[in-house]
């Protein structure tokens, strides 16, 4: 079953979510240098990663899908780029950071210096990874369009 998002002011330009995935990414960064802001730090790699995906599945299917699984939405991109395979196991780590991190819980929820830079790294990588594939993905619609 495939989910598609209902509410029209979601935008259907995959810019937009690349953009706003990497506003993300920047405020991971800043927010790795302060040990009392991990947990906001590894919600910012999360939603880097999320809306990453909804980029690269809005050139790769031009269709803007629900949901905040990257697990789910790996698997999505995994219809249109087999190398997305590689990103699942990553994709199910940084999916436990989207509620976890945000409120509180019974249990405490801390994380190190060490797991957090690699959690911080594993998001670099992926989103790193998923703009290249956007950027060709882009191309070679581009090349298409030129071929008509």
């Amino acid at each position: 079953m495939t989910r598609h998002r209902q509410r029209s002011s979601d935008s259907k330009r995959h810019i937009d979510w690349l953009n706003k995935s990497g506003e993300d990414m920047r405020a991971a960064e800043l927010l790795l240098q302060h040990p009392e802001c991990y947990n906001m730090c590894a919600f910012h790699c999360q939603q880097t990663i999320e809306k990453a995906l909804k980029a690269y599945l809005l050139v790769a299917s031009d269709r803007l899908l629900d949901g905040h699984n990257l697990t789910w939405l790996c698997r999505q991109a995994l219809r249109y780029d087999k190398e997305f395979s590689t990103w699942m196991d990553e994709s199910a780590v940084l999916n436990k950071f989207y509620i976890e991190t945000r409120y509180p819980t019974d249990l405490s929820f801390a994380l190190s210096r060490k797991r957090m830079e690699e959690v911080f790294k594993t998001a670099k990588e992926m989103y790193d990874f998923i703009c290249s594939q956007v950027y060709e993905e882009q191309e070679e619609e581009m090349d298409k369009e030129l071929a008509l």
